[in-house]
């Protein structure tokens, strides 16, 4: 499997003229399969996949973790890259997904408003538990075991004049199953990393977790309480032991650390790596 991303909000060269922003893409070719995971807030995943030399006129499925436009964002571009592959999806949300803090900070976060009806052909929108194609499984009904993100106060879905916090059923997970293992992919973890995780190990029962690769939504506003974060960082590292048992590895994508002060993400960034890196 080799799984090239494509777009997210750090850069790890910058001599190759990739763009970075503050979203998610993810290419992943396996067994003469490929597969689009999101597609970033814009069109820059695509001016990236250019330089990477990656074709996205041959993905045969896409994959929409969330209706969220740093995820979704780019999908007018990859419809006119690729005329043929399928986006899987879960239904959006009853309403129109927002950030909101305070009394004053709003700001509309979802997908283009007209994007289904100008492209009706392209989604296919999944309920429950699918195999899209072999050994690639979508997991809709994510459990709610372990609390979720801290970050999700400020997410609402807004229906006429009423607000409410966002529930993220329209949040699902894929997972690929290689050589006995699997390998999860997870958009921004709103549901709680723990929890997708938990979901995938009691629906495909027996299978080792070989890799989680995704957003873990381990963010907050500038100046949040590093409790809540410590908090959050403790759930990884329980998610970590589960994984070490299993052999497993974690790789960190968009919604991580952005937003937190310099010297906390230095010392956080340490003892997360040592967290979820040592493995044996």
């Amino acid at each position: 499997m080799i799984i090239t991303a494509l777009i997210e909000n750090t850069q790890t060269d910058q001599k190759n003229g990739l763009v970075a922003e503050h979203g998610l893409s993810l290419h992943i070719s396996f067994d003469k399969k490929v597969i689009l995971f999101d597609t970033g807030a814009s069109d820059s995943f695509s001016q990236n996949a250019d330089k990477l030399g990656v074709d996205l006129s041959t993905v045969n499925e896409a994959v929409l973790s969330h209706h969220h436009y740093d995820h979704g964002g780019g999908l007018p571009r990859f419809f006119a890259l690729n005329s043929n592959a399928k986006v899987y999806l879960k239904k959006p949300p009853d309403g129109d997904c927002y950030f909101k803090a305070f009394l004053f900070r709003k700001r509309y976060i979802g997908l283009e408003r007209d994007l289904f009806e100008t492209y009706p052909a392209r989604f296919v929108f999944v309920e429950e538990f699918s195999e899209i194609l072999p050994d690639v499984y979508v997991f809709t009904n994510i459990g709610s075991s372990y609390p979720k993100p801290k970050g999700n106060r400020y997410l609402y879905v807004k229906r006429g004049t009423h607000w409410s916090l966002d529930n993220f059923t329209h949040e699902l997970i894929m997972a690929i199953q290689e050589n006995g293992e699997l390998v999860v992919f997870t958009g921004c973890s709103h549901s709680g990393m723990l929890n997708m995780i938990d979901t995938v190990v009691k629906k495909l029962s027996g299978i080792p977790i070989k890799a989680v690769i995704g957003g873990f939504h381990l963010i907050g506003l500038p100046n949040s309480e590093y409790r809540e974060e410590s908090a959050q960082l403790s759930c990884t590292v329980n998610l970590h032991r589960t994984l070490h048992r299993a052999k497993g590895i974690c790789c960190p994508q968009e919604c991580v650390w952005r937003q937190v002060s310099a010297s906390a993400h230095r010392n956080r960034y340490s003892d997360l790596k040592k967290a979820l890196l040592q493995l044996n």
